[in-house]
């Protein structure tokens, strides 16, 4: 078989792994699943409402983004009980783009973000989630958690009132709220947080939020207050169209484009590994996770809806009410769907102010205090590293919090990497051979052992404490113990190599590892040491051969810095 036709037979077989399968639906328990299915349905309700009126987008656009992406990824994404939706941190990301490109830029950057997403997933990328710190993800959830609660509050307040940042946003709320206070809308808020958060205490499988919008529509029919109310739903869904593209502000909806495919695939792949840590036997493809959320962001946008990602709420609603397969979130999407052809009517009763503390209740909720509270406690770096990237997600953008969450947490490990690299006179094995020791110090012959990282953020040090030896002949380096070595780490290497050997101190070198020749060999180290016989490959060869060269020079007096 030729080279073409394996490459060729690999790419179908990869594709076919990003495809669905009939071991997809194996696994389903309709009994289970339809339950599982209703409960978050029922759940979703008022959430996709909610983060479609707070998107800029309108309610119907969230019902029909979780209808349509909650099929797409049930069917094609990589987890089995994953539900996928309209979410607080899409909606983040989406209110300005909204205000600078209008509707239709939300759409091309939906369709932009999905062919994103898909070549992701093909790309194999799904891996590199792990490589996100815990102190990040929980500062990104927190500063998620604050915009959501500061965009209600003009809907809680009855105000009406806009601004770009979510802060002056609020703050211009609450000035126009003293001005002019309404307090039914803020009873009603405050009521619809109370009955959530308790009832999420108290019967945690029950759709508490679903119930408290219901009691607030009920309870301001008693009152003369409908001007702050959501839209009407249309009662059937618009068909398939493409958004009237804005051709000239492509290359502007490019990079908001990337940040939301970023934030879906973030926030998906956070979701499939927290249902899996949830579920009994559950492993998510992260490959075919990526595909299947581009795929439900290229079909959202066609039926009106907005750019979607997992939901780790309502996933682990479903995974609590005992799904097993893909059927439950299918069901979800078919009971939402079913709401907006029966009941599409009497969503238009539902108030602004009930919808604004359901979303307050969650954005409580996306809050482990117990995790929080640990990971404030656990070193000085996560803590730095949890605050800058919640301050930078409330003050800048998710995208850029997570990329400067992302540069502390590598300034901080790289720090404790060198503080970890140490430079030791070691004797010859790890037993007390202290005469023998004496015996070379007396030939003006020392041995040093390297542990740890040489690399650029401790290599210096390495250099400012071995230029120092004094009154010596020999320098013996013990590398075996390297664990990684770069070019800068090499460059200081050789530099302190020539220090010595300018002080008439000759080095020598042993126990250096395979994979670590290259780079030395590159910047000449290896290739000079090698010449001159320098290099051994244990470090009593080393020493023979330091005694032999010390005893040579034997008449010469020690070298005095």
């Amino acid at each position: 078989m030729s080279a073409a036709a394996q490459a060729a037979g690999a790419a179908l077989a990869r594709t076919g792994r990003l495809l669905p399968r009939r071991s997809d639906w194996t696994a389903a328990r309709p009994a289970r699943d339809l339950t599982a299915g209703l409960m978050v349905g029922l759940v979703a309700l008022p959430l996709a409402l909610g983060f479609g009126v707070s998107s800029g987008m309108g309610a119907a656009a969230g019902l029909v983004t979780a209808i349509v992406a909650g099929a797409v990824a049930a069917v094609f994404g990589g987890s089995r009980v994953q539900v996928s939706g309209p979410t607080g941190a899409m909606t983040v990301v989406l209110v300005p783009i909204i205000a600078t490109h209008g509707p239709d830029g939300v759409l091309v950057v939906g369709l932009l973000a999905g062919l994103i997403l898909v070549g992701l997933g093909a790309a194999g990328a799904g891996r590199f989630i792990r490589y996100v710190p815990v102190p990040v993800v929980e500062g990104f959830t927190v500063g998620i958690a604050a915009i959501i609660a500061l965009q209600q509050v003009p809907a809680a307040l009855g105000t009406d009132v806009h601004a770009e940042r979510v802060l002056v946003l609020a703050a211009r709320a609450a000035r126009a709220w003293a001005d002019d206070p309404h307090w039914v809308p803020l009873g009603i808020a405050a009521g619809v947080v109370v009955v959530v958060l308790l009832s999420a205490r108290v019967v945690p499988l029950l759709p508490g939020s679903l119930a408290a919008v219901v009691l607030a529509t009920l309870a301001t029919s008693a009152f003369d207050w409908d001007a702050a109310t959501i839209g009407h739903i249309p009662a059937s869904l618009p068909g398939p169209s493409l958004p009237d593209v804005p051709w000239a502000d492509l290359d502007a909806l490019l990079l908001p484009a990337v940040a939301v495919a970023a934030l879906a695939a973030l926030e998906s792949l956070l979701s499939a590994t927290v249902a899996d840590g949830m579920s009994v036997g559950q492993r998510h493809d992260s490959d075919r996770e990526l595909v299947g959320q581009g795929l439900a962001n290229l079909a959202a946008p066609l039926f009106g809806g907005i750019p979607a990602t997992a939901a780790i709420a309502r996933t682990a609603v479903n995974v609590r009410s005992g799904a097993a397969s893909r059927l439950a979130a299918l069901t979800h999407a078919v009971l939402l769907l079913a709401v907006v052809l029966v009941a599409a009517r009497w969503v238009g009763d539902i108030p602004r102010a009930a919808l604004a503390g359901v979303l307050v209740a969650t954005a409580v909720q996306m809050v482990r205090v117990s995790s929080l509270a640990a990971l404030l406690r656990s070193t000085r770096g996560d803590a730095v590293v949890l605050a800058v990237t919640a301050a930078a997600t409330i003050v800048v953008d998710l995208v850029t919090a997570v990329l400067v969450g992302l540069v502390v947490a590598g300034f901080f490990a790289l720090r404790e990497a060198a503080r970890s690299a140490r430079l030791e006179e070691m004797p010859l094995d790890e037993a007390d051979h202290g005469d023998e020791e004496r015996s070379l110090l007396d030939e003006h012959i020392v041995a040093y052992r390297l542990d740890g990282p040489l690399f650029f953020a401790a290599a210096h040090d390495f250099l400012l404490e071995l230029t120092d030896v004094t009154r010596v002949r020999v320098v013996i380096l013990r590398m075996s113990r390297v664990t990684a070595i770069d070019a800068t780490g090499a460059h200081v290497l050789a530099d302190t190599i020539s220090r010595l050997e300018h002080r008439h101190v000759t080095v020598l070198l042993s126990g250096v590892q395979q994979h670590h020749e290259q780079v030395l060999r590159e910047l000449g180290v290896y290739g000079r040491l090698a010449h001159e016989r320098h290099l051994f490959d244990t470090t009593p060869e080393a020493i023979a051969h330091a005694r032999v060269h010390a005893a040579r020079i034997e008449h010469e007096p020690a070298p005095v810095t």
